[in-house]
């Protein structure tokens, strides 16, 4: 570890602060109607919108039909995406020829960018059309995006309002979410992007010739306004697929910073967001305090395990420290125009934030470094999280935490003056324990069926750790991988799809069903027995429940895999 690392880290987090207020109070306004600095531009082009659909922008709608409203707009978008995938060979803007999408990879693909998970089990220069990019993946990385925030907003008009029957309107939240905030902020980074060299063109593959003679196609076309939305979105999925590893998707140290912020910018200001709805930003603050306690512990556990090195080189006298001629550490599968300290920090950022973009291979960091993306993940991608989905998984544990503080000190537990009661304790270990059951469900089946155990690269612990992760990222609607197994095949992109499917909708719906339930409660006044929600102690509280109820969990299996592997890789076995 090196004082440019930390000090590349430090700089990242404190534009990620400094970006809290600002942005959270902007994002504020758009999802209260207010005007902003955009709405003499974009206030007709929403009315027109709403116009076209038949949509009263004042209806309020029940905690039902919201989350009806939500389902059937995901069921329309997954058989419009399965349909441009199958017919692409017959559909223009497809320079190279691409044939029809197999079905099982057409039905992965489209629960993958459905659910803002963007796995992706093929090769996508070589796979997708510019059509299928751009009216495909595109479009989904913003509307499954602006899903997420909009169920994120509903929830916390949960606690704001009071004796209220609606928790908004799902289209108005939709429209307004990527109207004023995802696409103005992509168009900007975006022709930013184009300027610091990622190709944005429908021009065919360039063929060129190597030194030795061969024959090389470049593949190119509309990649920086798909990377915008994949990395603000927190979507992942990359034009090309070596995703943000490629230097068309991420030229340099400047473009990988942006990225990084682009990952966290939205899913951090959120709590903001939340501390302004509720009257109280210091409860917004002691959100993301936790959050931040969470993400420091995984990028010093990160940074600290790639830096070290692979302990068996060092037993054979290998110098793996860090000088003028070196970057020193474990430096398989990295960029080193990245480095093992951003490669770490991108690594932590991305699954902390339900992205899955990655600028380094996972499967090649050590045991202890591949541990913490996979942790982060089965923690609920709740440490800043997807955007939307972070802050409502964090605030299902909250209301844990707070049931919790209520049992230990005798009294019906409140958060933010709202009674939680057993209908909403149910509905939060619902939506948080079906992570784990499809998570270690789906990792059990693939490990006893001969199509399961084709899939992994390796054998022992390391080829465990490429099954879990799978499940994991997929349950956990991250998208990056273990890049070891080889997932395109019916079993893994049918159980994968599923695991997405569980892992989005059926923690969602629970979810929005608390938010109905706190909305039609009245406020109750604090009292001198009300447990305070924005110091330390309420921070302490909820990371050590997160730690509990969602880390504990999974400790079996973890033990399983990447902690074997440590120590068999300490004790000289690389497997």
């Amino acid at each position: 570890m090196t004082f440019n690392g930390w000090f590349q880290i430090a700089l990242f987090c404190v534009v990620i602060v400094a970006l809290v207020k600002p942005f959270g109070g902007y994002m504020t306004r758009v999802f209260a109607g207010d005007r902003t600095l955009l709405s003499p531009v974009l206030g007709p082009v929403e009315r027109g919108f709403y116009r076209l659909g038949g949509i009263d922008e004042r209806g309020d709608q029940n905690w039902v039909t919201y989350a009806v409203s939500m389902l059937l707009f995901s069921l329309v978008g997954f058989a419009s995406l399965y349909a441009l995938m199958r017919f692409q060979a017959v559909l223009p803007f497809n320079p190279a020829g691409q044939s029809a999408v197999e079905e099982s990879l057409a039905f992965n693909t489209a629960m993958s960018f459905t659910t803002n998970t963007n796995w992706q089990s093929y090769v996508p220069e070589t796979t997708m059309s510019y059509l299928v990019q751009m009216a495909g993946l595109t479009v989904h990385n913003f509307v499954s995006a602006a899903t997420g925030i909009a169920l994120a907003v509903a929830l916390v008009r949960g606690f704001a309002r009071r004796s209220a029957a609606g928790i908004g309107n799902f289209w108005v939240d939709l429209t307004r979410c990527t109207l004023y905030i995802l696409l103005p902020i992509c168009i900007v980074v975006g022709l930013f992007f184009v300027w610091q060299g990622m190709p944005q063109n429908l021009g065919a593959y360039t063929e060129a010739t190597t030194l030795e003679g061969a024959k090389q196609a470049i593949a190119q076309g509309p990649v920086a306004s798909q990377e915008v939305i994949k990395m603000l979105g927190t979507n992942g999925g990359g034009f090309f697929n070596a995703n943000s590893a490629h230097p068309f998707e991420n030229p340099n140290a400047l473009t990988n910073f942006i990225q990084m912020v682009l990952i966290f910018s939205i899913g951090a200001s959120l709590t903001n967001v939340f501390g302004r709805m509720v009257g109280d930003q210091r409860q917004g603050w002691a959100v993301l305090a936790v959050m931040g306690v969470l993400f420091l512990g995984g990028v010093l556990v990160a940074y600290w395990a790639e830096a070290a090195g692979n302990p068996a080189f060092a037993k054979l006298g290998i110098d793996a420290a860090p000088s003028s001629l070196q970057a020193g550490g474990n430096m398989e599968g990295k960029e080193t125009r990245f480095g093992i300290a951003n490669s770490a920090l991108f690594a932590t950022v991305t699954t902390d934030a339900s992205c899955g973009a990655v600028n380094s291979m996972h499967d090649s960091y050590t045991p202890l470094g591949g541990l913490v993306p996979m942790f982060n993940i089965q923690l609920g991608e709740i440490i800043v999280g997807g955007v939307g989905a972070g802050l409502y998984g964090m605030l299902l544990f909250a209301i844990v935490a707070v049931f919790v503080a209520g049992l230990m000190v005798g009294r019906t537990p409140e958060y933010l003056g709202k009674k939680i009661e057993a209908k909403e304790v149910k509905m939060a270990m619902l939506a948080i324990l079906i992570l784990p059951l499809s998570i270690l469900g789906f990792t059990a089946l693939a490990t006893v069926l001969d199509a399961g155990l084709a899939g992994p690269a390796n054998q022992g612990p390391h080829g465990f750790s490429e099954i879990l992760y799978a499940y994991t990222s997929g349950t956990g609607n991250n998208g990056s991988a273990f890049a070891g197994i080889s997932a395109n095949t019916l079993f893994y992109n049918a159980t994968i799809g599923f695991a997405m499917f569980i892992g989005r909708f059926l923690m969602i719906v629970p979810m929005v069903a608390i938010a109905g339930s706190l909305a039609a409660k009245k406020i109750v006044p604090a009292s001198a027995g009300t447990f305070p929600t924005h110091g330390p102690l309420f921070v302490g509280l909820v990371v050590g429940v997160i730690l509990i109820v969602g880390g504990l969990t999974f400790f079996p299996a973890l033990a399983l895999g990447p902690l074997v592997e440590h120590l068999a890789m300490n004790a000289g076995n690389l497997f």
